[in-house]
């Protein structure tokens, strides 16, 4: 597994990024809808508004599950449990773990879950 862990760490590096920049988008859509009129029915603006709000929390979430699941990543790598499958305990494919370095499970198990 050599260099996962730098993989793991500049995926996280990227994702805080991110996740810095959302919080700053976040920020001025509050306050454009604070500025704005706040009868959204009647305000042509207040939809919009109300839906870039809700996509940028959206997209924050999705940041924040990453990140979680890139410190588990890094967890499994500390214990030496990283590329074996939650699972069946079998190894998780070598292509498998280069495409999603987060995976806790192999296709197989990942084929079969609801």
């Amino acid at each position: 597994m050599d260099g996962v862990r730098e993989l793991l760490e500049a995926e996280r590096q990227q994702a805080l990024q991110r996740l810095s920049g959302l919080s700053g988008d976040f920020n001025e859509v509050v306050a454009a809808a604070r500025d704005a009129n706040a009868d959204d029915e009647h305000d042509p603006e207040g939809a919009t508004i109300a839906f870039e709000r809700s996509q940028v929390a959206a997209l924050v979430l999705q940041i924040q599950r990453h990140l979680a699941e890139v410190g588990a990543a890094i967890e499994r790598l500390s214990a030496g449990t990283y590329g074996i499958c939650e699972s069946c305990g079998r190894p998780v494919a070598k292509a498998r773990l280069e495409a999603r370095l987060t995976a806790r499970t192999c296709i197989r198990c990942a084929s079969a879950a609801p």
